[in-house]
């Protein structure tokens, strides 16, 4: 069963990332907090500590002119908590994998947190 108290500071931190507001989800992270993004399979970031995170969360705001993650559900995955989403999101400028301003992004994912001490010490992003 998944603690209520966990529960909500996920919920926290996806509300803080569809707003774009990068201390909002910094504020619920452990210090030495864990980021990877896997896209098919294969993990194309990585970043260990709340100073790389920041720097990363930062340039990502700068990516999208809006975002969302709506939570589908919640489910315990060993040691962690999985978290299925369905995402969107619209393009603000032209990235080298193609996608053009405006461009919009739709996909379901899983993201795999994982608890510390009442804060968020890693997070893997699938899609």
């Amino acid at each position: 069963m998944i603690r209520e108290e966990s529960r909500k500071i996920i919920e926290q931190y996806v509300e803080a990332y569809n707003s774009f507001d990068i201390e909002g989800m910094v504020n619920l992270l452990h210090e030495d907090i864990v980021f990877q993004n896997f896209s098919g399979g294969e993990m194309n970031v990585e970043t260990k500590g709340i100073q790389p995170f920041r720097e990363l969360a930062q340039q990502s705001t700068a990516m999208f002119s809006s975002r969302r993650q709506k939570i589908t559900h919640f489910e315990n995955a060993d040691d962690k908590i999985a978290v299925h989403v369905d995402y969107e999101a619209i393009v603000a400028i032209d990235l080298p994998n193609g996608l053009k301003a405006g461009d919009k992004i739709e996909l379901k994912g899983t993201s795999l947190f994982q608890m510390e001490h009442g804060r968020i010490i890693r997070i893997e992003d699938h899609s």
